[in-house]
Formats: structure tokens, C-alpha cells, sequence
């Protein structure tokens, strides 16, 4: 086997996330509460409201610790009613983007907002992953375009 004079093949591939904000730290916005993250999410474009009804979106908000938004990473797309979720593409642009802590979300295009079987298993998991790095898990939401679902409202995150 030929190898080039780079060694490229013994290069370990990374992922890069630029540290460049735009908005100074006092400009972004604060999210306390499952009504703050819902408003956030509704009014800033996270969710559109054209496609929140056709298919499962999943999404990360970033924070840092005064719990203002570092970030949305908008990691997995489904079908209408599931969608597959990683755990390491999760973390990643969390500890990438040096956060603190986080909320996970998701639509239900039925409008149904009961979590799933597998809704409450990716969230253990999600909570576990982020005990192992440090990182709050501030929130899970269920979002529809009329309403939410919070798991910490709920009493439903288990640390």
C-alpha cells in the first residue's frame, strides 16, 4: 500500500466549530423558564412554523451560564411521526461551543404533545451524557405550533 508524503491517512478527522460571536453576551436572549424557551423558539425562527406540522425536527439550544443563548444547532430531521437521535452529535456542539447548559426540543407534527416511549428514553440518555461533561440539562420541550410540553415543568428530569 502507498502512502502519500503527508501521512494522511494517520490524520484524525475533527470536527470545527468557530468561536466567533456576533452578539455581545448581555444582547442574547435569557431563557428561565419553559415559557421563555417556547416563546424563543417560536419567534426566532427555530421552529418554522410552515414545515413544524410535516415532519420531527431536533434541536439543541446552547447556554451559557447565565443562561443565555449561545446557539441553536439544528441536528436531526425525521419523519412524521420519529426521529433518530445520536447521542455524541448531541454532546458535540456542546462541548464544541463550551457550553453550560442546554435544552433539547422537538416537534410532534400530530400536535400531540404526550412524550413518547422513546422521547423518555433518549432523554436518560441525553441526562446521563451530560452528567459524564458537566453540562445542565435545563429542559426537554415538546413543541406543536399551539403549545408545549416541558419535562422539567413535569417534575420529569432525574438528575
Amino acid at each position: 500500500m502507498n502512502y502519500n508524503a503527508n501521512n494522511e491517512v494517520l490524520t484524525v478527522c475533527e470536527v470545527e466549530i468557530s468561536y466567533r460571536p456576533k452578539v455581545k453576551a448581555c444582547d442574547r436572549p435569557s431563557l428561565i423558564s419553559s415559557a421563555d424557551i417556547y416563546k424563543f423558539l417560536m419567534g426566532s425562527g427555530v421552529f418554522d412554523p410552515s414545515t413544524i406540522e410535516y415532519k420531527e425536527f431536533f434541536k439543541i439550544i446552547l447556554l451559557n451560564n447565565a443562561n443565555r443563548v449561545l446557539g441553536v444547532s439544528h441536528l436531526f430531521e425525521g419523519g412524521i411521526n420519529q426521529t433518530a437521535v445520536d447521542i455524541r452529535h448531541i454532546m458535540q456542539p456542546a462541548i464544541l461551543s463550551n457550553a453550560v447548559a442546554m435544552v433539547i426540543c422537538h416537534n410532534h407534527p400530530s400536535g400531540h404533545l404526550r412524550p413518547s416511549i422513546d422521547d423518555d428514553r433518549s432523554t436518560r440518555q441525553i441526562i446521563a451524557a451530560c452528567k459524564i461533561f458537566n453540562i445542565a440539562l435545563i429542559d426537554h420541550l415538546i413543541v406543536t405550533s399551539e403549545n408545549y410540553y416541558s419535562y422539567a415543568d413535569e417534575g420529569r428530569l432525574y438528575y
